[in-house]
């Protein structure tokens, strides 16, 4: 392991200025001052936590409405924190190569390294199973990277538009003189499915450590970029194929409520661990959950009291990551494989399969002997109870700001509020500020179209 480490350093010399689309900053690195050639050499680019699993873009939970600011916290901010917190059109991001755009190509830019060299390495008889894990590795990181882009710089998906609507660049090799411009959303979407349905038959069932991807975890990222595209059958059947291989639930009983982060870092639901860097915004001190969910926990639920941190004065933070410390987990874990499970199921009229998921999912969290297993008289009632429970199940994961897109798309008519210095700020559903702005000195230096304000 010292080895890949340190092989790992070398080989991204290679990498480390590299943003994944053209002149995104000022200076470009030297392509010949390192080609990986060997398995290990991409395998040690993939495993090169900063880049690969340590930043996944955090803007978009900024955005939504799990939580508050008071006027205080909110002056206290960087200008582009506060601007992202009200909605603004333009100017959420600082200029430069640390910001959410730059830090989500790095993994594609890694991942498009490894496919373009991969083919050098011949696949025998000895190598064909390393060889088949590292180049599913890259094309699910690629899928992962592109999806989280769309998620937060596209619109929501509309198959009446989606051939016409804004998708993201994708960028498929490593050539930066070639022109960046945006694929439609339904090319975008189109990539990402191919990367992923490609990555599946390659990966192997079992990881040396859940930063690598499995198996599981590619039929469970797909499972969520149908439900992304609100297409239910396949949401169903991909999520159903990710449970028969990993299907393990914590029991909350066991977690200690007062510990600082009672939820362990290496907990058996995760799939696939990847991080967000907590933005300021979301300090457990600073970011105040909304009253509202708050109250919707029972008295027996115990993620009030595993995921929330009481102040002490009517206010609560959030403290339930799955990294186990302050970072928010934004990878792939069973409880929300369930739940997209669920969801399909009742939107395609399967209201016990779906009403068994939940339960088998929340029995988990209530106090021991106390849950009573929920019901629901129709699918609509199944559907409107299974996303109460993702959004009480998955906050600050990176998922609700793309689920408030697909749902006022289904009609759920979500306004959200800001209240600021007496001003009411409000975004309404399906409004264009639901793509982020693309930052301004990327559209200056790539020339791509900026996102509709």
């Amino acid at each position: 392991m010292q080895y890949i480490a340190k092989r790992a350093v070398y080989l991204l010399l290679l990498l480390c200025l590299a943003t994944g689309c053209e002149s995104f900053l000022d200076e470009k690195p030297n392509k010949q001052q390192v080609v990986p050639e060997t398995l290990a050499d991409f395998q040690a680019l993939l495993d090169n936590f900063s880049i690969i699993n340590d930043s996944d873009p955090s803007s978009s939970e900024i955005s939504s409405d799990d939580y508050y600011l008071t006027d205080a916290d909110w002056a206290g901010l960087t200008e582009e924190y506060r601007r992202v917190y009200v909605w603004e059109k333009d100017l959420l991001f600082a200029r430069g190569a640390t910001n959410n755009w730059a830090y989500s190509y790095r993994p594609v830019y890694t991942a498009n390294t490894i496919l373009e060299n991969i083919g050098k390495v011949d696949r025998s008889t000895f190598n064909q199973v390393e060889w088949d894990n590292v180049k599913g590795q890259a094309l699910f990181i690629r899928g992962k990277s592109f999806l989280q882009v769309a998620a937060m710089w596209a619109m929501a998906y509309d198959a009446s538009t989606a051939a016409t609507d804004l998708g993201i660049p994708l960028r498929l090799d490593t050539n930066f003189d070639s022109r960046s411009t945006r694929a439609s959303l339904h090319e975008t979407y189109d990539q990402v499915l191919s990367d992923l349905k490609a990555s599946v038959s390659l990966l192997p069932e079992v990881q040396v450590h859940p930063t690598r991807p499995t198996k599981a975890a590619a039929y469970a990222l797909l499972a969520r970029t149908y439900l992304y595209r609100r297409h239910y059958s396949e949401a169903a059947a991909y999520a159903d194929s990710s449970l028969r291989l990993h299907s393990y639930l914590m029991d909350f009983n066991t977690l200690n409520p007062s510990a600082t982060y009672p939820v362990r870092q290496d907990n058996q639901e995760i799939m696939f661990r990847s991080i967000m860097r907590v933005p300021a915004p979301l300090n457990v001190s600073r970011g105040k959950i909304e009253p509202a969910l708050i109250q919707s926990y029972a008295a027996d639920d115990l993620r009030k009291v595993i995921f929330f941190r009481n102040n002490g004065n009517g206010t609560y933070g959030f403290k339930g990551s799955y990294e186990g410390a302050a970072n928010l987990f934004s990878g792939i874990a069973t409880d929300e494989v369930y739940l997209m499970r669920a969801e399909a199921q009742a939107r395609l009229g399967k209201t016990d399969e779906a009403m068994e998921d939940l339960n088998t999912l929340l029995v988990t969290r209530w106090r021991t002997g106390t849950f009573v297993p929920f019901t629901a008289a129709t699918p609509q009632e199944a559907v409107d109870l299974t996303l109460q429970e993702r959004r009480k199940e998955l906050l600050f994961r990176g998922l609700r700001w793309m689920d408030l897109k697909r749902l006022n798309k289904e009609g759920a008519d979500i306004t959200l509020t800001r209240s600021l210095n007496g001003q009411i700020y409000t975004l309404a559903p399906n409004d264009p500020r639901y793509a982020l702005p693309i930052p301004e000195d990327v559209i200056e230096l790539a020339g791509i179209q900026q996102n509709p304000r």
